[in-house]
């Protein structure tokens, strides 16, 4: 390819100012759904961050589990955080809901419409998945994850990530389901330690249970030495997330 050819290439061309600027003004968008969140979910504290499947009906046990250990959750003091929608997600909401903390759901707009269930004291709508990650990990004192599909794996991996690299403070994370959880935990440890693209230490950044209870001792036994609230250190690194 010559010179010509090359300066010629569409990756090369001069940039279509119409199409930056529409791109420019999502950043608005974007803006606001971060100041949002920021504003109205920094007071409600403590809170646990509760994912799961959108696909399972009020009578299947997972759901039924999910909002058992919100209601637990919820009783104990707990804000609950859930993704607003169907599914685990409504179980969690209702849980806390019937309980005596606040129940949050956090929206998002999906082309196949994400309906909100009706278990919410907060509600916030985002468009973006990526900002909508944030407010679930920024204020979050604990992570409790139930079975679920991608979506639920992609909240477990992003949290898993951002403690293993010191990006945010630790906090519990809890795995409810062994039979569910049993073949990814499997291959953390036969895989992903045994090829060295994680290391055995990293095998403690996560804890197993089957019961609501279980859930409930697992956070208080890890803050009964530390303040729910972050550090300075850790105030810190939360800004940077």
């Amino acid at each position: 390819m010559n010179n010509r050819e090359r300066a010629e290439h569409p990756g090369l061309r001069p940039i279509d100012d119409s199409a930056l600027t529409r791109e420019s003004w999502k950043i608005f968008q974007i803006m606001a759904e971060f100041v949002e969140g920021f504003e109205r979910l920094a007071h409600i504290k403590p809170s646990v961050s509760i994912f799961g499947s959108a696909r399972f009906p009020p009578e299947h046990r997972y759901y039924q589990l999910g909002e058992t250990t919100a209601r637990q959750l919820s009783d104990a003091g707990f804000a609950v955080v859930s993704g607003g929608g169907p599914g685990i997600m409504e179980a969690a909401n209702k849980g806390a809901f019937g309980g005596r903390s606040p129940s949050i759901g956090l929206n998002i707009q999906l082309p196949h419409e994400q309906s909100a269930n009706d278990y919410q004291d907060v509600g916030l709508g985002f468009r973006h998945f990526f900002s909508r990650k944030v407010m679930f990990v920024k204020y979050a004192s604990a992570y409790v994850v139930l079975p679920g599909g991608f979506g639920t794996l992609d909240e477990l991996a992003e949290i898993l990530t951002l403690v293993q690299t010191g990006k945010t403070r630790r906090i519990p994370v809890v795995l409810v389901g062994s039979e569910f959880w049993k073949g990814l935990l499997d291959w953390f440890r036969d895989t992903l330690v045994e090829q060295g693209t994680i290391d055995q230490e990293d095998l403690q950044l996560y804890s197993l249970v089957d019961s609501p209870e279980d859930v409930v001792d697992v956070i208080f036994e890890y803050y009964e030495a530390r303040s729910f609230e972050p550090s300075a250190e850790e105030k810190k690194r939360l800004m940077e997330l």
